[in-house]
């Protein structure tokens, strides 16, 4: 794998952000991230993935990237497929009265919140005091398309008490991520795939035997407040 050319095409699409998380950057190349599994915890034998629920990626940050590019250097022979689903057409078929509620609605975007759906990285509190945490429109519109895209994250909202705010973002996460929005992408060595951070979310699958290697490389580039 060509780290620069990777980097170049990349960058096709935009000046690429330097990754938030150190740990997880390759040390002489501070805009390419790393998925491994070797740095990933088990839990009953079973590999707990970062990213393991959908999600948009950073969307903590002020301004998110506008896509995301992974590459696949290794992969298992059976499973670790990463799985998209549109959240255009998920927003289009709410109720009118639905998508009146949810416009004005924000919501906290963080690392990690004790509602997340899985167990992210563990950071020590001075890795977390260099992430941002900040508060996101739940419906954004595309910069592009101007289309209106339902932006997820399992964070408080402001205005709503927790539960009740829980309850809201998982019935819309419930809706969103239905087959009928569902992509399955079946990764292979040398794969390159991008995707637009703001009208997909995507996870990671923990199907795979946790004794084999998965390993990507990841950039984003630079994207919109």
């Amino acid at each position: 794998m060509n780290l620069l050319q990777f980097m170049e095409a990349g960058e096709i699409f935009g000046t690429l952000l330097v990754q938030q998380i150190e740990k997880f950057v390759l040390p002489d190349f501070q805009m390419v991230g790393c998925n491994s599994t070797k740095d990933l915890p088990r839990k009953n034998c079973k590999l707990q993935l970062r990213g393991e629920n959908y999600h948009p990626d950073c969307s903590n940050d002020l301004v998110p990237p506008s896509a995301t590019n992974p590459v696949a250097v290794q992969i298992p022979s059976l499973g670790g497929d990463t799985q998209f689903v549109d959240v255009r057409p998920t927003y289009d078929d709410l109720s009118i009265e639905r998508k009146a509620k949810l416009v004005s609605k924000r919501s906290r975007h963080v690392h990690e919140s004790s509602r997340s759906l899985s167990s992210f990285a563990k950071l020590s509190p001075e890795e977390m005091a260099r992430i941002p945490h900040i508060q996101q429109p739940l419906v954004i519109r595309h910069p592009v398309s101007d289309r209106p895209v339902l932006y997820l994250i399992t964070g408080r909202m402001e205005g709503m008490p927790a539960n009740e705010a829980f309850t809201l973002i998982y019935e819309l996460y419930q809706n969103a991520t239905q087959p009928c929005y569902e992509y399955l992408h079946p990764r292979r060595i040398g794969d390159k795939v991008i995707w637009g951070n703001r009208s997909v979310m995507h996870q990671a699958n923990a199907d795979y035997d946790p004794d084999e290697f998965r390993y990507l490389y990841r950039v984003m580039p630079n994207g919109d407040r």
